[in-house]
């Protein structure tokens, strides 16, 4: 069954910056489905950082969720609601829906492998992945802005999960949706390992 992406526009005013785990529970407590559906991704909703922990929602911000097309209907009850993530509350509108585009580089904000937390050994346990899924393409970790590696944690509960970007190039239109499908690493229904679209930046590799 093809995968669709559903993106809900968002009205609000800011989010923790770190709010995977908060958004997966506001969705999950309308929407309890979610919990038993394999291979639904949630992607965290983008804004303007303020770097001291959150982000002010724009005219950009959307919810987007991708899951096989035939299951619209489990996350459909999410139109015109309001979800409460910590403290702040944001409004969700009807949803676009659109079936998932090959683009040869893909990037993922946070990628999350169990047991592996140094760059060089958790690029080459993504590459394993890769490879698993029979996907070919040239793999990274980007630098930020400061030139360093683009280290993340997201929070669940009680405890950090450490993480790092990852940029894939070179991919077939095949492999793009497969990728953009099924992701790499753990905890996608709170934003980790998805994949999306991403300009050019300086990378680290030892793949």
């Amino acid at each position: 069954m093809p995968y669709v992406e559903l993106s809900f526009r968002v009205m609000g005013q800011a989010l923790p910056a770190d709010h995977g785990y908060g958004l997966y529970s506001a969705i999950a407590h309308l929407c309890p489905g979610v919990h038993e559906q394999e291979g639904l991704s949630i992607l965290t909703i983008p804004g303007k950082p303020d770097h001291q922990g959150k982000i002010a929602l724009t005219r950009q911000s959307h919810l987007k969720i991708r899951l096989p097309s035939d299951k619209i209907m489990l996350v459909l009850p999410l139109a015109g609601q309001k979800l409460m993530i910590g403290t702040h509350e944001i409004q969700l509108f009807i949803p676009q829906v659109a079936q998932l585009q090959p683009i040869d580089k893909l990037r993922s904000r946070l990628v999350t492998i169990k047991g592996f937390q140094e760059p060089g050994a958790f690029l080459e346990a993504a590459q394993r992945q890769l490879d698993a899924l029979k996907i070919q393409g040239h793999l990274s970790i980007p630098l930020n802005l400061d030139g360093e590696l683009s280290r993340k944690t997201i929070k669940i509960k009680s405890y950090s999960v450490v993480g790092f970007a990852l940029e894939i190039i070179n991919l077939s239109d095949d492999d793009s949706i497969k990728l953009q499908t099924l992701g790499l690493g753990g905890k996608r229904r709170m934003g980790c390992g998805i994949f999306t679209p991403f300009p050019y930046s300086r990378r680290f590799n030892d793949a």
